[in-house]
């Protein structure tokens, strides 16, 4: 039995299903669960849950993500990729007609907060019912805009129609939707041609493995050493030790007193707290009301069985 996040490269062809499918069979598990979809022709960065571990997948989901995209200009689909069947399309000399300054000034536009309308081909449901399930039927339903956040915005190759860009964003946000609006504001449209998730928090792609290397450590049981402890997603907090008495109250979830805890009760810090006991296991993270002195549960990470 694992407990812990993999660091997992979805390859093209994949949907994040299709991932943890595949991996219960490899690992012999079944519960994993996977930090948010990643369209199956996208490549790249997904981190996946194991065992307690998956008490993360909705706190990993509000990492914010980065993206290597190519979006081609001149081009509108149903899906805003070029999966989908093409709805209108520029002649060639319409796009070399674009002017570089102004292309750029649209693309860099986008940084910041905007209100991005979902595509109709995307996983959220509508009374019950998924987006792309209604698209797939030939209906279109109103869509509210959702605020997202572009944070970073980089122009890696310009050779029109094609546009290279790096994008760090908020969760939420479709990359497909973001090409399709940066084509609609220089009203020739754009698409994603291709898309690399490079990053989702602290795991890089770099880092990542495919399945078929998954597969290989299985059959070595060497598995364990890719899999990343829980407490490592909370390096940023305080690790605070617990007392005899503090570990059977923390064994249950129960709320602690700074006595419980091996530290001077004044140098215990507001906030998260990481808490173990002198063995080093680790329990859970804890959020240190100072005005209060009560530390209460947030997230408890115990060790679970198959």
């Amino acid at each position: 039995m694992y407990n812990g996040i993999m660091n997992v490269y979805k390859e093209a062809g994949y949907t994040s299903h299709d991932v943890v499918a595949r991996l219960r069979g490899i690992c012999k598990m079944k519960k994993i669960g996977h930090t948010g979809t990643l369209d199956p022709q996208a490549v790249g960065v997904l981190p996946v849950c194991f065992g307690s571990g998956t008490k993360l997948c909705d706190m990993l989901t509000d990492w914010d993500k980065e993206y290597i995209a190519v979006m081609r200009l001149g081009v509108v689909t149903d899906t805003q990729d070029m999966t989908g069947k093409i709805m209108r399309q520029c002649g060639a000399e319409q796009i070399r007609e674009l002017d570089e300054k102004s292309v750029r000034a649209a693309v860099f536009s986008f940084l910041g907060e905007y209100e991005q309308i979902p595509p109709m081909y995307s996983a959220l449901k509508v009374n019950g019912r998924k987006l792309y399930e209604l698209a797939r039927e030939g209906k279109e339903i109103e869509r509210k805009p959702r605020k997202v956040q572009i944070k970073e915005l980089e122009i890696l190759e310009y050779d029109l129609p094609h546009i290279k860009m790096r994008v760090v964003c908020s969760k939420g946000t479709y990359i497909r939707t973001l090409c399709h609006d940066i084509g609609d504001r220089l009203g020739c449209g754009g698409a994603m041609e291709s898309l690399i998730r490079s990053r989702v928090g602290i795991f890089c792609i770099e880092e990542a493995l495919t399945l078929g290397e998954i597969e290989k450590l299985a059959k070595q049981h060497t598995i364990e050493g890719v899999i990343i402890k829980p407490d490592a997603v909370f390096a940023d907090d305080q690790a605070v030790v617990v007392t005899k008495e503090g570990r059977r109250l923390v064994e249950n979830g129960n709320v602690l007193s700074p006595e419980l805890l091996q530290a001077d009760a004044e140098t215990i810090p507001g906030g998260q707290l990481r808490v173990y006991d002198s063995t080093g296991r680790f329990y859970g993270i804890y959020q240190h009301d100072i005005r209060s002195g009560v530390i209460k549960p947030v997230k408890m990470f115990l060790s679970e069985g198959t």
